[in-house]
C-alpha cells in the first residue's frame, strides 16, 4: 500500500497544505530578509522575520492578518513564551538600522528600529550613556522599564516624531498635536484612533492613574496628560509600548530635549505589579484594555498581560 506522499511523488500531485505551511510558503515568496521556522515545545508554530527592507514588514504583516498568525516585536525583555497560537517573531535587523540627523546643524535625528542604542551613544546622544548597548530602539521603546519617566514627562525621552504601522495594516504619523498645530490628522484611520484616545484620557480612570508620581498603566496614555508647561506629543503613546501597539517603523529624535531617565529608587521602578500598589489597578486595567482595543481591536499582536 502506498503512502499518500509517495502517491504525490509518483503522480506530481503535493498533498494538501497545512495553514502554517500555506502561511511559510507565503512568507518565502513575498520577503526578501531572512525567515526560518523554529519549534518550541508545547507550543504552537514559530519562525523569526529579519527583514531585508521595510516593504516585508508590510508584508509580514499582511499574511499574519490572512492566515491567523500572531505578529510579535522580537528581543523584548519582558516578553513571554505566545505558546497558544502560531507566532512570527520579527527582528528589525542591520539592514533597518539607519541613524543620521534630519540635516546639518540639526538637533533632530532619523532613528529606524533596527539601530542599537550603542550607537546612538556614539553619535552623541548622551540620553543613552546607562541604557543597555546592545538593545534595539525597537526594544528600548517597546520596554516599559526603560521608558519610565514621571507621569505627565513623557517629553524627557526626546522623541518628536514617529511612524507606526498599526495590526490593521494602516501607517500612521504620530508628532506634537496642540491649539498650535494646524496640520489635519490624514488618514481615517487616525481621525478615528486620536479622538478616541482624548475621550479615554479625559475619563476618571486616566484622571485617577494621573494623580500617580510614576505612570501606573502599561500604556503612555499620560502622553495627552503633559505637565503644565509641556506639550500633548502623540508619539509618546509608543513608550513603553510593549510590542502589542504596533510596529515602530521610525521615529525622530530631538538630542535637545532627551533627559536621561535616571536610576529610579527601588522602590519606584516600574513592574506589572505599580498599578494595584498605588490603589488603581483596577483603572489601570480598563485603561490599558481601552488603549489596546483602538490600537489593535482584532488582537493580532501580543495581549498586553505578555509582561505578567
Amino acid at each position: 500500500m502506498q503512502s499518500s506522499s509517495r502517491r504525490a511523488f509518483l503522480t506530481g500531485r503535493r498533498g494538501a497544505q497545512t495553514p502554517w505551511e500555506a502561511f511559510c510558503r507565503a512568507m518565502r515568496r513575498a520577503v526578501e530578509g531572512s525567515f526560518f521556522e523554529f519549534e518550541l515545545p508545547g507550543a504552537e508554530h514559530s519562525a523569526r522575520l529579519i527583514p531585508k527592507q521595510a516593504t516585508d514588514v508590510l508584508h509580514a504583516r499582511k499574511l499574519c492578518a490572512e492566515h491567523g498568525v500572531l505578529f510579535a516585536l522580537d528581543g523584548v525583555p519582558q516578553a513571554a513564551r505566545l505558546d497558544e497560537q502560531p507566532v512570527l517573531w520579527v527582528e528589525p535587523g542591520r539592514d533597518l538600522s539607519a541613524c543620521r540627523r534630519l540635516e546639518a546643524g540639526s538637533s533632530k535625528w532619523f532613528v529606524q528600529p533596527g539601530c542599537l542604542l550603542g550607537e546612538l551613544e556614539a553619535a552623541g546622544l548622551a540620553q543613552f550613556s546607562d541604557m543597555p548597548c546592545h538593545l534595539s530602539v525597537a526594544a528600548w521603546l517597546a520596554d516599559r522599564t526603560l521608558c519610565d519617566w514621571e507621569a505627565g514627562a513623557t517629553a524627557k525621552s526626546g522623541i518628536v516624531h514617529a511612524s507606526v504601522l498599526l495590526a490593521d495594516g494602516a501607517s500612521v504619523s504620530l508628532g506634537a498635536f496642540g491649539e498650535r498645530n494646524t496640520k489635519p490628522l490624514q488618514g481615517a484611520r487616525l481621525q478615528q484612533l486620536i479622538p478616541a484616545l482624548f475621550r479615554l484620557a479625559a475619563g476618571p480612570d486616566a484622571q485617577a492613574c494621573r494623580l500617580a508620581g510614576r505612570w501606573p498603566a502599561r500604556y503612555r496614555l499620560d502622553a495627552l496628560l503633559p505637565a503644565p508647561g509641556r506639550v500633548v506629543n502623540l508619539a509618546h503613546l509608543l513608550l513603553g509600548h510593549g510590542g502589542d501597539l504596533g510596529w515602530i517603523e521610525w521615529v525622530v529624535i530631538d538630542e535637545g530635549l532627551a533627559e536621561p531617565l535616571g536610576e529610579p529608587p527601588y522602590s519606584e521602578r516600574y513592574t506589572p505589579r505599580r498599578a494595584e500598589e498605588s490603589g488603581v489597578g483596577l483603572q489601570a486595567s480598563e485603561l490599558d484594555a481601552g488603549v489596546k482595543s483602538l490600537f489593535d481591536p482584532s488582537f493580532r499582536l501580543p495581549f498586553p498581560g505578555q509582561d505578567l
